[in-house]
C-alpha cells in the first residue's frame, strides 16, 4: 500500500501485489504410467479494507514507485491508475487503532492427465494486514 506506513483519509491509497505473487503456477504428479498437470492462474484480487468497502482489481496493481514529476505518479493525491481505494474515515475508534484488511487472490485450477482434465473451481489465497488510517489536520495562520 502506499502511501507507506500510514494511510491518510482522503489520499488516494495504492493497492498492489508482489509481482511474484502474480503468475501462473504449474505442477505436475506422477506415479508409474500415470501424471497429472495443474495450472493454476490468477484472475483477481479482493481487497477488504477494513472500512466496510471492498475494491476488486482484475491484476495485481501498479507499485507506487514516487516517479518522475513529469509523469504525475509522484503526486500524493493521485489516484492509483487500476487498483486503489480512498478511506473516509480514521481507524482511531477500530481495535487497536487500526483496520483489518485483507487480500484475497482468486485462482483458476486446470488440471489434466490421466486421459481425463478438469477444473477446480473457488480456490483463494489470503493475506491479512492491521493498517493506521491517519486524519491529518492543518491549521492556517496566515491573515
Amino acid at each position: 500500500m502506499s502511501p507507506a506506513g500510514e494511510q491518510l483519509v482522503k489520499l488516494p491509497t495504492w493497492l498492489w501485489l508482489a509481482r511474484g505473487s502474480w503468475h501462473r503456477v504449474s505442477e505436475t504428479a506422477s506415479v508409474p504410467g500415470v501424471s497429472v498437470t495443474a495450472i493454476a492462474r490468477p484472475t483477481k484480487v479482493v481487497w477488504k479494507l477494513g472500512d466496510g468497502s471492498s475494491v476488486t482489481c482484475r491484476g495485481p496493481g501498479t507499485p507506487y514507485d514516487g516517479g518522475s514529476r513529469t509523469e504525475g505518479s509522484a503526486d500524493p493525491g493521485r489516484a492509483s491508475p487500476d487498483c486503489g481505494h480512498t478511506y473516509r474515515d480514521s481507524s482511531a475508534g477500530q481495535p487497536s487503532g487500526a483496520y483489518s484488511v485483507s487480500a484475497t487472490i482468486h485462482w483458476t485450477i486446470t488440471w489434466a492427465g490421466a486421459g481425463d482434465s478438469g477444473i477446480f473451481p473457488g480456490m483463494t489465497t489470503t493475506s491479512t494486514a492491521q493498517v493506521r488510517v491517519a486524519e491529518s489536520q492543518a491549521l492556517n495562520t496566515r491573515q
